[in-house]
């Protein structure tokens, strides 16, 4: 295994991202059809936040005790924004940062994953998936 090589061989370049003028409804939906955990939200090609899949389950059990279930997602969808829901602090690197740099970052601040940026602009994601297959291809 070579610590040397970047994110930008292994990160995710085709990306699923949000605005903030999206709903919640859309952001399950697009997690769903695209079986990701993980969505960037942004302005324009900056990122301004990240949303997770576990965001939205995190509202969704808090919101569940006086709404039937098959209104529930409505409900509580309605209730939120993607920006009141969404990560605000994001950390970044960038397509340069040595995988093994990323995965420290992932460890130590349990993260699951990173948004790749270049001069300001989104380019990518790398997440655990995506180094536990970089390295499982080193065995």
């Amino acid at each position: 295994m070579r610590a040397e090589i970047s994110v930008s061989s292994i990160m995710t370049k085709n990306l699923i991202a949000l605005t903030r003028s999206d709903d919640l409804e859309r952001a399950e939906l697009l997690f769903k059809r695209y079986k990701i955990r993980h969505m960037p939200v942004v302005s324009g090609e900056t990122i301004i936040g990240m949303l997770s899949y576990t965001d939205l389950m995190r509202i969704s059990y808090a919101e569940t005790s006086s709404v039937k279930e098959d209104r529930l997602e409505t409900v509580v969808y309605n209730n939120f924004t993607i920006e009141q829901v969404m990560q605000k602090d994001v950390v970044t690197i960038s397509a340069n940062t040595p995988i093994k740099e990323a995965a420290k970052i992932l460890a130590e601040r349990e993260f699951h994953a990173l948004p790749v940026v270049e001069d300001g602009t989104l380019v990518g994601i790398v997440t655990t998936t995506d180094l536990l297959k970089y390295f499982i291809k080193q065995f």
